[in-house]
């Protein structure tokens, strides 16, 4: 009975150790996950609501200034042996009491609106502010499609039942500007008392068609689209191409699936002058309301750097890091930890605080260890896409890069998540270098990227006057010894947005 007793102890200490441990745990996830981006952002959230946090003086002789320069991809150091530079921290975390561990939640970390009204600011007077800065010189936020063919509405000179009705057609056109929903339907579910009756909505569609820009807008399908267009180019003293208003009208299904012959013989064209309205037509846009409210492209930050070492022959690996390194705890919060003759309440509060800072900066050496651990290895395995191309990426598959550094593969597979590295070849998504693959007739192994990247090249060599079909595509990869099925080819095709042979054929 005794025995059994003392196994409840142990295994009841060991389940509260474990509870303790798993706060930091998930934090380290959280943060070996993120991208540079978010982990800059967090790092900025932290050092607003963290008193004791810290960014150490630029120039200074300050912890992790040296852990970050480029490596040799063959470096095998355990990138562990780094910690050393948080041993300056160990006599004022030695002593932090339990309740700072047991509390160690959302509940425990404190925010900036966990400050006391004329508690000062963490912020020097005169210091910058990033976020503050960044949200002045943010561009204003552009408004939806609808608010502003709503406020081109407003100054229409119309009357007030065609006014309403144009507002219940502006509100039912999808993000393209396109009208999907029939005016029966709009009629239907409009109040009673609103008098939007489907002829009162057709005269308001032609008044939303002509007045509102740009010319397109609020058309009913492509056809229509292109015909408001070419209108109003017309309208405006603009020579249009006959030629390609006939085609619009009556042969746009043709013209979708290049079937110019048939144009042809239909209307008695010649393939130049078709070729010359199609050339024309490009001048149009099939959803030209879209340019209203334009997506703005992200701005990709890569977490690392891959650069060619000329006088070696070999690719150096590091991280690009920022403020990662810079990162301490201040020195006079972490002596306050410490002084007995602080009541216990401020002193709890400041080695709460001391706690949490410690567990990110243990987070974000450990992103930064593992990350880098893991970009080496990939240097290791991928020099031939590096040194050749894609068509040179070697299969990796995430298990093997887990079994080389002894980590769990969800670990690399998290450190490789929203990450990009800039190499000679360009900005590339980190996870990209991870792929299944297939041995080719002469016995290597190549990746399915590598295969895709094959086929694009298949296709970009090809007579675009006898393109070939898949079955054709796929003997010509067999030729490079690329052993594929028809089926295979046609579904990497439609990953790389390449169409099918009759749509590519030139005439």
């Amino acid at each position: 009975m005794h025995f059994n007793q003392s196994q409840s102890m142990r295994a009841g200490m060991k389940l509260g150790q474990s509870m303790k441990l798993a706060p930091s745990v998930i934090q380290s996830m959280e943060i070996l996950q993120m991208s540079l981006a978010d982990l800059e952002a967090r790092i900025e959230q932290e050092l607003e609501s963290n008193i004791t946090l810290e960014l150490a003086e630029p120039g200074g002789d300050e912890p992790g200034a040296s852990e970050n320069e480029p490596q040799h991809a063959d470096d095998r150091h355990d990138a562990d042996a780094d910690s050393d530079s948080f041993e300056r921290l160990d006599e004022f975390t030695s002593d932090v009491p339990d309740v700072v561990e047991n509390e160690f939640d959302s509940s425990a970390r404190v925010r900036s609106d966990d400050f006391e009204p004329g508690r000062p600011s963490q912020r020097l007077a005169g210091e910058p502010d990033a976020k503050s800065d960044a949200m002045a010189q943010a561009p204003a936020r552009q408004g939806t499609l609808q608010d502003q063919l709503f406020d081109q509405w407003r100054f229409a000179d119309i009357d007030e039942t065609t006014a309403r009705a144009g507002e219940a057609i502006i509100g039912s056109l999808d993000e393209d500007g396109y009208l999907r929903v029939p005016l029966s339907e709009i009629a239907d579910k409009a109040p009673a008392n609103a008098g939007l009756t489907e002829p009162a909505l057709t005269d308001a569609l032609q008044a939303v068609q002509l007045l509102l820009d740009p010319p397109g807008t609020a058309a009913r399908d492509v056809r229509e689209c292109l015909l408001l267009q070419l209108d109003a180019m017309e309208d405006a003293g603009e020579p249009v191409d006959a030629s390609a208003r006939a085609l619009i009208e009556n042969h746009l299904d043709d013209l979708s699936q290049n079937r110019l012959p048939r144009i042809a013989e239909a209307t008695g064209l010649s393939m130049d002058a078709i070729k010359q309205a199609i050339e024309f037509m490009r001048r149009l846009s099939l959803a030209p309301a879209s340019a209203l409210t334009p997506t703005r492209a992200e701005f990709v930050i890569p977490d690392a750097i891959v650069e060619y070492d000329e006088d070696h022959d070999r690719y150096i690996a590091y991280l690009a890091d920022r403020r990662h390194s810079q990162l301490q705890i201040n020195r006079e919060y972490a002596l306050m930890a410490k002084d007995k003759q602080l009541e216990k309440k401020d002193r709890d509060f400041i080695k709460t605080n001391v706690a949490n800072a410690q567990w990110l900066i243990d987070a974000v050496e450990q992103r930064s260890n593992t990350l880098l651990r893991v970009l080496r290895a990939v240097v290791d395995a991928q020099r031939d896409y590096f040194d050749f191309g894609p068509e040179q990426l070697r299969p990796l598959p995430m298990t093997q890069v887990a079994e080389r550094l002894g980590v769990h593969v969800a670990t690399v597979s998290r450190a490789v998540a929203d990450k990009h590295v800039q190499t000679p070849r360009g900005i590339v998504p980190l996870r990209g270098f991870f792929t299944g693959g297939l041995s080719t007739d002469s016995g290597d192994d190549m990746s399915y990227d590598a295969v895709k990247a094959a086929l694009k090249e298949v296709v970009g060599a090809e007579d675009k006057a006898k393109p070939l079909s898949d079955d054709a595509l796929a003997k010509e990869l067999k030729a490079k010894g690329i052993d594929i099925a028809r089926r295979t080819v046609a579904k990497y095709r439609g990953q790389l947005d390449i169409p099918s042979a009759r749509l590519r054929k030139a005439h």
